[in-house]
């Protein structure tokens, strides 16, 4: 009697396949690049402040904040390496056109971060020692400070527009997820980057309206496209159908 009764309950276990594994390790890695958000307002003392580096205002939440971006950018390059050997199978230029716009806005965020705990050691060693008169310290400080934001736009706003081109147009012709998860991120990534580009050229501001529209698609694009790949993984495509063999013989096994 127990013996069928474990039988029956293997049988109904769901094994956990490769492409499985990979779909939730690739949604786990979307959700974590969202643990940056509250670095908007972290930072805000620092991006506004032009006396941060004289000693106003604390260095913790920016230190914290760092540490939070460290592991977006390194989550990032998480998201494009796992499903690289899924997505590539439907277009691999496309697919290596990802893991190198990923990679190339965690080394945008890195530079950012840099520039930050940089304005922070000048804070620490010469603030109020004498070495460098209370302009300078400012004028430097200034120039961090607009190196981060720099570094924001181009990293943070411009790359994820790249980003939802790139996997999107993958993801829809694969309808490895439901097509509706990919048209947000292709629909959202041109609004994204015409209003980078408008804002690098002096037309807009990121803190506008139209800023803060044109982002919304592409994180709604992304943060469904994580939870989508924790809950549900892939869809049966045509580029997963070698997968299925091995999958449909080790349900077999279980079921005998």
């Amino acid at each position: 009697m127990s013996t069928t009764v474990r039988g029956t309950a293997a049988a109904k276990r769901t094994p956990m396949t490769p492409l499985r594994k990979k779909a939730l390790v690739a949604g786990v890695f979307y959700v974590v690049t969202f643990i940056s958000i509250p670095t908007l307002g972290m930072y805000s003392h620092v991006k506004n402040n032009r006396n941060f580096i004289l000693g106003s205002g604390s260095t913790n939440a920016v230190l914290w904040g760092c540490l939070l971006e460290v592991i977006v950018g390194l989550a990032g390059i998480g998201t494009a390496v796992t499903l690289y050997p899924v997505v590539k199978r439907q277009n691999e230029s496309a697919a290596i056109g990802f893991v190198a716009s990923r990679t190339l806005e965690a080394a945008m965020i890195f530079t950012g971060v840099v520039s930050l705990l940089s304005l922070v050691s000048l804070r620490q060693t010469l603030a109020g020692s004498g070495a460098a008169n209370a302009a300078s310290l400012v004028a430097v400080g200034a120039s961090h400070a607009a190196t981060y934001k720099a570094t924001f736009l181009l990293g943070q706003t411009l790359m994820p527009g790249i980003n939802a081109l790139l996997l999107g147009s993958l993801m829809y012709r694969s309808k490895l997820v439901p097509r509706i998860i990919p048209t947000m991120g292709l629909i959202g990534a041109p609004l994204l980057i015409t209003s980078t580009v408008a804002t690098l050229v002096g037309h807009n501001s990121p803190t506008s309206a139209w800023s803060a529209l044109a982002t919304l698609p592409v994180a709604a694009w992304e943060f469904s496209l994580g939870v989508r790949l924790i809950v549900k993984g892939f869809n049966p495509s045509p580029i997963t159908t070698h997968d299925a063999a091995p999958v449909a013989a080790e349900k077999q096994l279980i079921s005998a």
